[in-house]
């Protein structure tokens, strides 16, 4: 199992632009990204300075990537 970056909520929503997701909304810390494209998938992010890991390898797996994918977006 790979090792997971120390990012932030925000640095997760530009990883997650890069790939095609837009910024939908905010409500309080929490991010919602929609996926452009069919089928207009939502990813919640939380807008910690730090994510929490299982929340991290979700928020990953949610968006169809392995670890090492994401960690080349960043």
């Amino acid at each position: 199992m790979s090792t997971l970056p120390r990012i932030s909520g925000r640095e997760v929503v530009a990883a997650l632009l890069k790939i095609g997701y837009e910024k939908d909304r905010q409500k309080g810390s929490h991010i919602v990204s929609r996926q452009v494209a069919y089928p207009h998938r939502r990813i919640v992010v939380p807008d910690h300075h730090e994510m929490a890991k299982g929340t991290l390898r979700k928020i990953i797996k949610q968006a169809g990537l392995t670890v090492e994918e994401f960690k080349q977006l960043l």
